[in-house]
């Protein structure tokens, strides 16, 4: 016979414990951080690293309700990058990075579908206890076919036995598929379906223009609307922050005007020249954007540049 318990006798899970950070990753929690290439994933993830290593609020806004050492696997990025961008965070957020409690796997190769690797990482997780294991990205941890639910499942497995049996959350990165940009979050994910059924928490990252939208879902908790973010240098600091503007209030890609149209509006718009930060704001760009658009706006004599402020030319 199996073991049973009535419903009412089964645990209560605390309100405290519910969340690893609220709103945005449940206790304990296994799940991806999707979107295409180019969309933040990995900053995202690092984010909620530093959130989780540190106490302090992921994406200056969503607050750790637990907090312990976490452990980081970066299998595409040189770790002179992570490194770098885990100080970038750090300084975002207030953060002395030296005591960070963060621990990279420098190991060049691990694959979830050989046994000595799986055996090595359990070791590793046993001997750190991280309250958040990053693996980064799945595509980089097999040399299984993704289409296929038989191949994939027994990995999500393995990583679901190391959340139970180590009380770790465990946030894997995941690429979407090409073109589904247009598609729900979660069906937009590259590979079998059991990837997207597979997490508790789940977060997603898309391109809207020239915004960037992250969606939000959870297994057992309410999902909060789609948040816009925007990826912001500060000096030696460089994180992704929430925009204070509702998504669907942003203008669809395919009306909104070129970022030349929204320079020029923006300085129309003014009464005083603006400075590039200024014009960031105003016209919602990201700085690679704006800058690509400034350039050719002076070079074709439509601006003037007074100092470090830029105005609409006279005869523009």
């Amino acid at each position: 016979m199996l073991t049973f318990r009535r419903a009412c006798e089964l645990e209560a899970w605390p309100a405290e414990r519910r969340w690893l950070v609220e709103g945005l990753w449940a206790d304990r929690a296994v799940g991806i951080v999707g979107g295409e290439p180019k969309c933040c994933k990995s900053f995202l993830a690092l984010d909620l690293a530093v959130a989780v290593a540190a106490g302090v609020p992921c994406l200056r806004r969503f607050a750790p309700k637990q907090t312990g050492s976490v452990l980081l696997f970066a299998a595409e990025d040189a770790l002179h990058v992570v490194r770098q961008r885990l100080f970038g965070i750090c300084r975002a957020a207030g953060v002395a990075f030296e005591r960070l409690d963060v621990s990279v796997i420098t190991t060049p190769v691990v694959r979830l579908d050989l046994e000595r690797d799986r055996r090595l990482l359990e070791e590793t997780v046993v001997a750190l206890r991280p309250k958040l294991l990053v693996l980064d990205p799945f595509v980089r941890l097999h040399r299984v076919d993704e289409n296929t639910a038989a191949e994939v499942a027994p990995l999500l497995a393995y990583l679901r036995q190391l959340e139970r049996r180590f009380h770790t959350a465990v946030l894997l990165v995941h690429h979407s598929r090409k073109g589904a940009s247009h598609a729900r979050a979660g069906q937009a994910l590259r590979g079998s379906s059991e990837l997207h059924a597979w997490g508790d928490s789940n977060l997603y990252l898309r391109r809207k223009g020239d915004a960037l939208l992250l969606t939000v879902e959870h297994r057992a908790a309410a999902c909060p609307g789609d948040l816009a973010l925007e990826l912001l240098s500060r000096g030696d600091a460089l994180a992704l922050h929430v925009l204070d503007v509702a998504p669907e209030h942003l203008e669809k890609a395919e009306d909104a005007p070129s970022p030349r149209e929204r320079i020029e509006r923006a300085l129309a718009e003014a009464s005083t020249p603006l400075t590039l930060r200024q014009l960031r704001h105003a016209s919602r760009m990201r700085t690679a954007t704006l800058c690509d658009a400034l350039a050719g706006l002076t070079e074709e004599g439509r601006l003037r540049k007074d100092g470090a402020a830029y105005r609409l030319a006279v005869d523009a």
